[in-house]
């Protein structure tokens, strides 16, 4: 249960910044930063358990029929990120209280870096890959709000669309990866999975799932080519930068890498695929951070450069390259957060991040200085810093990188020019900042921060240099307990000395630094160069390539959605005739093996009625009265042929849902036009008959292949156990409230929230009343004609009676609440119809807006009353009483449900059919009265 407490902890503390943002700012950071400090000493508290070789496990069903459950885990790989998400976030939180101006809602952010924390948390610790892909979408939802923080900025409203598309289609592809995997191995369970690898390796769809799996890494770690959206996601603020850029949501892609190891690697293409990618990502990056000449670039592509070198140290298939892999995410959080903090600092301080003017700022700002030095050197490879130790595994494992034959010396020597260049920008950020001369047009006097907005630094600063002092202390437990988890078996032995002698790898790191040094003094012939080439804004040109697409579609929407509503009819049952059409000629012979029912009088002269009644709506459609009545001999055909098959709940259902269109109909009839327009043409006519008949002749086709063959239906389930499960002898009731209960509360929902936007667009709506019929003839003075009057006011207590008779008996009879709200609902109507609505409403004085959001509470806390008995939601019980006088009777808690129905049915229909029907009546409604 404590391992579930690191994931709500922070999701918990979101509400917080919501709850007291009218705290003042230190406070609000402080009571911010409480749910995940908690959260963080939690998960030192199993560190324990994790360096013995354990992995605490938490699993709690869910929606187990489709494999997702809430499984976590937390072995050692969980272990290192939710360290680094914790630990760097609530630095984070701190740095942030001093970097926002007054001006900016630190409340807002604070709550979406929480939500984000979250997400990650919960990716990490997954144990199901279903619910690890939940959580990745998160981020990218999260990521999204924390881009986009500053929405007022159109670089920033763009930059977070950009990511939010890249990492979302990677997203998708993933799920897909997953999907392929579940149907793989049978399960979405990491140990199951795990224990299936080679299952999976020599599977026909594994290069179908290495390449969707490492769509979703590589376009949430930024990876060539999708490293495009990554620089442009620093319009966001800089400690989400810092957050979200260098520690915590570019590292998922590696972590999946990380995480998927065990199961898809050890073969050719995931090596060419993911270390090709990862080498050609750390050289792009490392090239265009020495370009860049905005400060936070120059950070963003040398994030993209070691992001790709850690990738190329999974893709090398080697258990050591794994631990260097591990090592170097850990090492670049630490320098990264950190330069990123200090650039936000120097921005905050100065006004600007443009390097061109950034120029000695040691004088003003010395503290900042010597901390952004250190950082800097560690990025770079210097030793005695820890991006030292990586960074010389790294170059170890490129020499035996083997697999490209005679060319595999080429992969030592580009790892030696990704790391000149790495020292190049790293030495770019600090001596053209920090030193190089005077500033220059500063929009402020630079001057150091706050003493604690240094203080996140200086904590990662330290932790730079004791790990690259005392590697083997800080975090050697950690880095074996994470590499076991990511080999799925004993770690290599390794040394985190600092001194391993002379060798090729320290050989190759003394030329990246000689050779950075050279390229830095020779940087301006390097920008000569680069400037030849046409320089292009990635935003515009995703920007541009969605508005093609955006246009593409709106063409391609015109030229279907043309306002023609026969058009639209065509192509639907062409559609359908075509599909139906192809599947009825693949059937030997139309007829089964069902004896087919006598053909009597009763069924010859209701199919004739029916027929000629659909001819005549569709003729006498002119005569809009004519054809309604037509219209409503079918409805009730319908239901004659409901009742004649044994389907008398179908019956009354049909029955009332006609009399509510039929009103419905009439009262809209009123407002259209009453010249219909201008007759089809013969052709259009003859083309009309001839695809109605051939689609009546389909269908009719496929009914009667249907119905005389044998199906295997749900509905013997249903009839066996009714009585048994729901204690109802109306089966299609007992379906309704109790087996598919979760369905109708849905159903109710969506007619509740229907009703009231039909009722609130109508509270607005005017709309043109005629004052004459077609022929000029006024309309009858006496509106309320008192025999209507007389016979709707003795109907309804009539009615009331009926309804309530049918709700009781539903459940065991024919009836229930959807078709006693019905009769209700048209009672009333039927009275304001008769009587007006003055009268009505002066007799029946209760809205309609409650009764249908009562019927919904009570329908869903009847399902919630379940929990409190330790059963499933909307699980029913029933049982039989004596009650005096009356004798046994049987009471369900279906009942209540059932009124649930019935209240929303009532409410709804009421609030369409008689707020349409005030729009015939001088009380048409303005506004909607409080």
């Amino acid at each position: 249960m404590t391992l579930l407490l690191i994931v709500l902890l922070p999701l918990l503390g979101a509400l917080v910044p919501l709850m007291a943002r009218n705290l003042p700012r230190g406070r609000l950071a402080w009571l911010t930063a409480v749910a995940p400090a908690i959260a963080l000493g939690i998960a030192v508290f199993h560190l324990g358990d994790v360096f013995a070789g354990q992995t605490p496990q938490f699993h709690l069903p869910w929606i187990s029929e489709l494999g997702l459950d809430l499984a976590l885990r937390f072995d050692g790989l969980s272990a290192l990120f939710v360290l680094l998400i914790l630990g760097i976030g609530l630095l984070i939180i701190l740095y942030a209280r001093y970097y926002l101006s007054g001006e900016d809602s630190l409340a807002r952010l604070y709550s979406f870096l929480m939500l984000f924390m979250t997400a990650m948390i919960g990716i990490v610790m997954a144990d199901n890959l279903l619910l690890m892909w939940v959580f990745w979408e998160l981020t990218s939802l999260t990521s999204f709000l924390l881009i986009g923080y500053w929405y007022q900025l159109s670089e920033a409203r763009k930059g977070a669309r950009m990511a939010l598309t890249v990492t979302g289609a990677g997203g998708l592809a993933l799920l897909a990866g997953i999907l392929v995997i579940g149907h793989i191995v049978g399960s979405y369970q990491f140990d199951d999975v795990l224990a299936a690898a080679d299952q999976i390796r020599s599977s026909e769809l594994y290069p179908v799932v290495l390449v969707l799996v490492l769509l979703g890494a590589f376009t949430k770690s930024a990876q060539f080519p999708f490293q495009f959206w990554l620089p442009h996601a620093m319009s966001a603020p800089t400690p989400v930068s810092a957050f979200l850029h260098s520690a915590t949501m570019v590292k998922a892609g590696v972590f999946l890498l990380a995480r998927m190891h065990p199961i898809l690697s050890g073969t050719d293409l995931w090596f060419y695929i993911v270390s090709l990618t990862g080498l050609a990502t750390l050289l792009y990056g490392a090239w265009f951070a020495l370009m860049k000449q905005d400060l936070k670039g120059v950070l963003a592509f040398s994030t993209i450069s070691h992001l790709g070198l850690i990738t190329l140290l999974f893709g090398f298939n080697s258990q050591m390259a794994a631990v260097a892999g591990l090592l170097h995410i850990i090492n670049h959080a630490t320098f990264k957060a950190s330069l990123f903090m200090a650039a936000g600092i120097v921005d905050h301080e100065c006004g600007t991040r443009d390097i061109r003017k950034l120029n000695g700022l040691y004088r003003y700002m010395p503290h900042t200085t010597i901390l952004a030095m250190v950082a800097s050197a560690s990025m770079a490879g210097v030793p005695l810093l820890n991006g030292f130790l990586s960074k010389e595994m790294f170059f170890a494992e490129s020499l035996d990188a083997q697999l490209l034959g005679g060319l595999s010396w080429l992969i030592p020597a580009l790892a030696t020019l990704g790391g000149i260049l790495s020292v190049a920008y790293s030495l770019r950020f600090i001596h053209d900042v920090f030193f190089n001369g005077e500033p220059k047009d500063l929009p402020k006097t630079p001057h150091e921060p706050p003493r604690y907005m240094k203080l996140p630094i200086e904590i990662l600063v330290l932790i730079c240099l004791l790990v690259g002092i005392l590697p083997s202390l800080v975090i050697k437990d950690l880095l074996v307990s994470a590499s076991a988890s990511v080999l799925a078996g004993p770690v290599p032995e390794f040394s985190l000395a600092i001194w391993h002698g002379f060798n090729v790898p320290l050989m190759m790191s003394g030329i990246a630094l000689a050779g950075g040094v050279g390229v830095y003094a020779l940087r301006h012939h390097l920008y000569s160069f680069q400037r030849q080439f046409r320089a292009r804004n990635a935003l515009l040109v995703f920007e541009a390539n969605i508005q093609r697409l955006v246009n593409l579609a709106e063409r391609s929407m015109d030229s279907f959605e043309n306002g023609s509503l026969q058009r639209y009819m065509l192509w639907l049952l062409l559609t359908a005739l075509l599909f139906v059409g192809i599947g009825l000629l693949a059937v030997p012979q139309l007829s089964g093996e069902f004896e087919q029912q006598p053909f009597d009088a009763m069924l010859l002269t209701g199919a004739v009625i029916t027929g000629l009644a659909g001819l005549g709506t569709a003729i006498t459609h002119r005569k809009r009265i004519v054809s309604l009545l037509m219209l409503s001999v079918v409805g009730l055909m319908t239901s004659l042929a409901f009742a004649r098959f044994a389907a008398p709940d179908l019956a009354l259902t049909q029955l009332a849902v006609e009399v509510v269109t039929m009103i419905l109909l009439m009262l809209a009839l009123f407002f259209l036009p009453q010249r219909t327009p201008k007759e089809s043409s013969a052709r259009r006519i003859m083309r009309d008959v001839l695809l109605a008949s051939a689609f009546g002749v389909v269908i009719a086709s496929l009914n009667f292949a249907i119905l005389t063959r044998p199906v295997e239906s749900i509905s013997d389930f249903f009839m066996a156990n009714a009585v048994s499960g729901g204690g109802g002898h109306n089966v299609v009731n007992v379906i309704l409230v109790d087996f598919r209960g979760f369905d109708t509360l849905g159903e109710i929902t969506v007619l509740g929230i229907a009703g009231l936007a039909i009722f609130k667009l109508l509270n607005r709506l005017r709309l043109f009343m005629p004052s004459s019929d077609l022929d000029g003839r006024s309309w009858s003075p006496d509106r309320h004609p008192m025999i209507l009057a007389t016979v709707s006011q003795t109907l309804l207590p009539l009615a009331l009676l009926v309804s309530v008779y049918i709700f009781l008996r539903g459940h065991n009879e024919p009836g229930g609440g959807f078709i006693a709200g019905l009769v209700t609902a048209v009672a009333i109507i039927l009275l304001y119809i008769a009587r007006g609505v003055d009268w009505t409403q002066r007799w029946l004085r209760f809205p309609y807006q409650p009764v249908a959001a009562a019927g919904v509470l009570i329908a869903g806390l009847t399902g919630a009353g379940s929990w409190m008995f330790g059963y499933p939601f909307l699980t029913s019980s029933f049982g039989h009483f004596t009650i005096p006088v009356i004798g046994e009777i049987e009471l369900a808690t279906a009942l209540l449900f059932d009124l649930g129905v019935y209240l929303t049915v009532v409410g709804a229909t009421l609030m369409i059919l008689a707020n349409l029907g005030k729009l015939t009546t001088p009380h048409r409604p303005t506004k909607e009265k409080s």
